[in-house]
């Protein structure tokens, strides 16, 4: 089966592949979006040419657990991705995911404004989104 991870935000939503053969997340281009373009349209056309079957989606719930407007918020993008491209997404909790992505974005300060416009660090963490699901995968094999 092969996986999207996607990391969502209403400027970018960056996004990694990979499969439960292998259960390893590699990033792919970020894609841009807009107030009159959620990105779903785009978003398909990657489904249908990585035949993805499955779609994790980073959730950010709040430290505590509970469910924020940021997690309200995509909760309403899934239920337009799965309605409009017709496979699953499966929330996957992005708690310390941006912790990571911070870390990485602290180790190149000259690149950061780079990296942020090019979607690298949102791409990286889809990664991280879907690596975590697939780790969860092992530990419940």
């Amino acid at each position: 089966m092969n996986y999207l991870g996607i990391d969502y935000g209403t400027r970018r939503i960056g996004l990694s592949v990979g499969d439960d053969t292998l259960r390893f997340a590699v990033p792919i281009a970020a894609i841009k979006v807009n107030a009159f373009d959620n990105g779903i349209a785009q978003i398909a056309t990657i489904v249908k040419l990585r035949q993805i079957q499955k779609m994790i989606v980073g959730y950010p719930l709040n430290m505590d657990g509970s469910i924020g407007p940021k997690a309200k918020e995509i909760d309403r993008f899934i239920v337009l991705l799965e309605k409009e491209i017709g496979i699953p997404a499966e929330r996957m909790d992005e708690r310390l995911t941006t912790a990571a992505v911070g870390d990485l974005r602290q180790r190149s300060p000259k690149n950061r404004r780079n990296m942020r416009q090019k979607g690298t660090v949102d791409s990286a963490a889809a990664t991280l989104i879907l690596q975590d699901y697939f780790d969860t995968l092992e530990y419940s094999a």
